[in-house]
């Protein structure tokens, strides 16, 4: 019996093998069969036959960590083994971190090496240096966060009674603005108009400073938007536009402040100015710089309010529709117009705004500010004793008194009015998020946004 038994069960097995019904683990943690890699050989590297670059990725923009792509193309017969490098600084140039790594990339390929930090960056403009071997490939700024970035807040005590004082003063002075047509650019339906008008002296004492501008006026009888153009820098050769690029459906006033543009050329180059002006004040920036009642810019931001309250006197002026724009010094005046008017401005937009951020400026290489770096003595006088003053004219202060809607800009590669040096004070801005808009190019230096003036006029045009 015992024997019959064995022989079944050696029967079963024997069927049941050959009807495959083995039972197979389905466990996904079973390991599979190794297999081996194929190696790579590397071989000698022709340097000639290596391309690199790092291109614009995130306009350069990123939160906490950068994320830089550094293209490499490997035109060897051979796989090679190559280092790459990034260093990255500060915009004072104080080092921040020394990325290395090494790649291998196959024969006659592509690839991307994605370089970051482990740690994530405070925010602020970032300067990075990008190697492959020994072989510079591109240096760039960047931003890390930049709607966060701060500065020391160094506002003095008495600004607002400061600037107060000087509005006071102002209205004591009698405008007496005189008005010359210029008949060759003014039309049936909008004339346009040299004015001359009186400001605040250089000081607290003295006799009024005559400022111009032009002045482009519908013949319609209505009231109209009313929109001030600002200048920037005056360059000696930039004569002054008459024109009026919103035809004849706004209001337009174009300021020459003391000592620049209308009031710094010969008798004859600008339409209407029959007589020489002379520029008293050297490079403006300088004029003064160290004093607080006699500086340069106490009498330029005057001559803004004056050109608003000139303004106010028209009556094709709609003053409940206000609005501004400039770049550079002419930005700067932009955000003065707005937080220094008498009547609260509509909307305003401000390209690579100058005079901000004066604490971070001075250890910031920039041929603005040269006047105040580190190394620099103004008429013999150390910059920190030069600098004491102008606090008062920093526009990071003055923004906070702005809430109307704000266009901003400003250049990565900008390196006369760096990018933080805008962004300070574009983040002080009362204006809430939603109703301002900062542009901020990835390679622009000292210029305007290709789509600047479209974004303006849709600014402008939501509240015409």
């Amino acid at each position: 019996m015992k024997g019959n038994y064995l022989y079944i069960l050696l029967l079963c097995t024997i069927l049941f093998g050959a009807c495959g019904c083995e039972k197979k683990s389905t466990s996904k943690d079973e390991p599979k069969p190794e297999q081996k890699d194929t190696a790579v050989v590397i071989g000698p590297t022709d340097m000639s036959l290596i391309e690199s670059s790092v291109p614009v990725t995130d306009n350069w923009v990123w939160s906490g960590k950068p994320q830089i792509t550094i293209q490499i193309t490997n035109g060897n017969p051979n796989a090679v083994q190559l280092g790459t490098k990034v260093v990255i600084t500060t915009d004072k140039k104080a080092e921040v971190v020394t990325i290395t790594d090494s790649v291998v990339i196959g024969t006659k390929s592509q690839k991307d090496v994605v370089v970051t930090t482990t740690t994530k960056l405070e925010p602020g403009i970032y300067h990075a240096e990008c190697y492959v071997d020994t072989a510079h490939v591109r240096g760039f700024n960047f931003a890390i966060d930049p709607f966060e970035i701060t500065s020391v807040n160094d506002k003095p005590a008495d600004f607002d009674q400061f600037w107060q004082a000087a509005k006071d003063q102002l209205a004591a002075i009698d405008m007496n603005a005189q008005l010359k047509e210029i008949q060759e650019r003014s039309t049936a339906q909008c004339k346009v108009y040299l004015v001359e008008m009186m400001s605040v002296p250089d000081g607290l004492s003295g006799e009024p400073v005559k400022i111009r501008g032009y002045y482009c006026e519908p013949q319609d009888g209505q009231k109209h938007p009313v929109i001030l153009h600002f200048y920037g820098y005056d360059t000696q050769g930039y004569t002054g536009p008459v024109d009026c690029p919103y035809g004849s459906t706004k209001a337009e006033f174009y300021l020459s402040h003391r000592g620049q543009y209308l009031n710094n050329r010969p008798a004859g180059t600008n339409l209407g100015v029959d007589e020489a002006t002379v520029n008293i004040y050297g490079d403006w920036f300088r004029y003064n710089l160290g004093e607080k009642d006699n500086y340069y810019y106490r009498g330029a931001y005057m001559d803004v309010v004056q050109a608003i309250r000139f303004m106010a006197t028209r009556e094709a002026s709609d003053m409940t529709k206000l609005f501004a724009e400039g770049s550079s010094q002419g930005g700067a005046l932009t955000y003065v117009a707005a937080a220094l008017s008498d009547y609260p401005f509509t909307a305003i937009a401000a390209n690579v705004a100058f005079m901000g951020d004066f604490a971070d400026a001075k250890d910031i290489e920039s041929l603005a500010y040269w006047e105040i770096s580190d190394h620099y003595w103004v008429d013999g006088v150390p910059v920190e004793q030069s600098l004491r003053y102008l606090p008062y004219f920093d526009i990071k202060h003055l923004t906070p008194r702005i809430s109307c809607p704000v266009l901003g800009s400003s250049g990565l590669a900008d390196d006369v009015c760096p990018a933080r040096l805008n962004l300070v004070p574009f983040n002080n801005l009362a204006t809430p998020a939603e109703k301002k808009e900062y542009i901020l190019e990835p390679e622009m230096g000292h210029s305007y946004p290709r789509n600047w003036y479209s974004k303006m006029n849709e600014l402008f045009g939501k509240y015409f």
